[in-house]
């Protein structure tokens, strides 16, 4: 299992980092009090979860001081962490501060560098105990996002952990309000119009075996596949973690349901792990 404790400076970047370790497929809490991490750490060994992280910080006030009796605990109980410091400097505190018009966790007199400086000063010892100390001052945020990606060694591969929602639906219907990417596949040969195959689905082999046996079906896919292929990578760079891609016919219930099948089956193949499938109106008349 893989535990991750960030902590560090106010405005440093840590809801940041948490947000872009969640799409990473890390489980994420923020603002975690010191004294539960041994047990929140304990709990995990215990679940399905295998890369954790956590926030704990200045915000947890009284709670922030039994921080390093809780890193004692999770010595002694053997379980491996790891701590990342973030930080930024005077400067770009106060600027961060003054531009999202938020209080800091210590500001209890509208004296808004001293209390980034008394914070520095609680968090010295902490910043010392650091696996990591990064500092966040002159970073964008996908120059941010590349330095946790190059410290945690994530490669093309994990990002193929996006996730994809694939629906099916009925133009007669309506198209669904939330798609990213639509496709019309009314073009292809309908098998409604197959006495056969006209209570059938698209999930039905004899109906996908109709449908897949035109060229300019084929000729679809080719060229649907090349884009996918093309487009993922290109959201993913975009810091796009959730993807929704609809594809209709007139009424949902055969040439889309086997459409969405055969892209499904097309993006396991290529490696992406979380794809799921909805057949939004095949139970409709």
């Amino acid at each position: 299992m893989k535990f991750l404790i960030i902590t560090g400076m106010s405005g440093a970047g840590k809801s940041l980092a948490l947000d872009h370790l969640e799409d990473r497929g890390f489980f994420c809490v923020d603002n975690l009090p010191p004294a539960l991490i041994n047990k929140f750490a304990s709990l995990c060994q215990h679940s399905a979860q295998d890369k954790i992280a956590v926030v704990s910080d200045i915000r947890g006030g009284e709670f922030f001081q039994s921080f390093y009796s809780s890193l004692q605990e999770l010595d002694e109980t053997g379980i491996n962490y790891k701590i990342l410091f973030l930080n930024a400097s005077n400067e770009t505190l106060v600027r961060r501060f003054k531009e999202t018009r938020r209080r800091h966790p210590l500001d209890e007199e509208g004296r808004l560098l001293e209390a980034i400086k008394k914070e520095r000063e609680q968090l010295e010892g902490l910043k010392g105990r650091a696996n990591k100390v990064l500092d966040t001052s002159k970073l964008s945020v996908d120059k941010f996002q590349q330095e946790l990606d190059k410290y945690f060694g994530f490669t093309d591969n994990d990002y193929r952990g996006m996730s994809i929602a694939l629906v099916s639906f009925g133009f007669k219907y309506g198209v669904p309000l939330d798609a990213d990417n639509v496709f019309d596949v009314r073009f292809m040969p309908n098998p409604h119009y197959v006495d056969s195959l006209r209570e059938k689905t698209g999930r039905d082999d004899e109906v996908q075996q109709y449908i897949y046996q035109w060229p300019v079906v084929t000729q679809f896919y080719d060229n649907l596949f090349s884009f996918i292929k093309f487009l993922l990578p290109e959201y993913i760079k975009e810091g796009k973690s959730h993807l929704l891609i609809a594809i209709g016919c007139t009424g949902g219930k055969h040439r889309s349901v086997a459409s969405t099948l055969r892209l499904r089956d097309f993006l396991t193949s290529q490696g992406y792990s979380r794809v799921k499938v909805q057949h939004r109106d095949i139970n409709k008349d």
